[in-house]
Order: structure tokens, then C-alpha cells, then sequence
């Protein structure tokens, strides 16, 4: 176990600095080029905060759907061949909730802003 800060905290703190301390001083391509790596940097933050958590219930949602335990890739691509072999498809129980509950945890790392994830959250609360 590494000591404090985090790894999370020391990632806020050059976030915040580089947006609230540089970014405004900055213009034109400079600015944007900042824009791009504060994006660049909090997708790498909400893929260490998310990920593990969502990895974890996507392994558990395809071991029930699949009744067999493994890692996250093996299961994904054994439920990739038994679709491809028509052993499951949309009829099947808990594939369509799967497939959106992944859907949804990829798009909260990747785009949390996108307008069809942020309705299909608001529709959850």
C-alpha cells in the first residue's frame, strides 16, 4: 500500500492547477492544446476511480449469464462465441440488461458529458 496522497489526489491537484492556474493565461492553439490534456487527464482519472468497480460487476453479470467463472476477457469472449453461435441472442435472460449495464459503466468512464448516457442516468435516479 502506497502512502498518501493517492495517486487520485496528486491527479485532482495537476488537474486543478493546470485549469484554474494555466489554462486562463493561455490563448488560441496553446489553450486548446490545454483543453485536450485536461480531458486527457480526467478520462485517466475516471478510469482509475471507475473501473476497477465496473470491471468487477461486469465479471460478476457474465458469470451468471454464462455459469462459468474467469477473467473478464475470457468471459467476454466466451459470451462473444455463443452469441456468434446463436446460443444466445436478445430473447436470451439478462443479455440486453447486461449489454446496457456495460454500456453505460464504458460510457461513464469515456464520455460522461454524452447527452444519451446522461438521460439514461437521470432516468435511473
Amino acid at each position: 500500500m502506497q502512502d498518501h496522497p493517492s495517486a487520485i489526489a496528486v491527479l485532482d491537484i495537476a488537474i486543478a492547477h493546470l485549469r484554474d492556474n494555466t489554462l486562463p493565461d493561455l490563448k488560441g492553439r496553446a489553450a486548446f492544446d490545454m483543453r485536450v490534456t485536461l480531458n486527457a487527464l480526467q478520462l485517466v482519472r475516471r478510469t482509475l476511480v471507475l473501473t476497477p468497480e465496473s470491471d468487477a460487476a461486469e465479471r460478476t453479470r457474465l458469470e451468471a449469464l454464462l455459469g462459468e467463472a474467469g477473467d473478464l476477457d475470457s468471459l467476454n469472449r466466451a459470451l462473444c462465441s455463443r452469441i456468434e453461435a446463436g446460443e444466445l441472442d436478445l430473447a436470451s435472460p439478462g443479455l440486453i440488461a447486461h449489454l446496457r449495464a456495460t454500456a453505460l459503466e464504458k460510457l461513464a468512464v469515456d464520455q460522461p458529458s454524452y447527452s444519451a448516457y446522461r438521460r439514461a442516468t437521470e432516468a435511473k435516479d
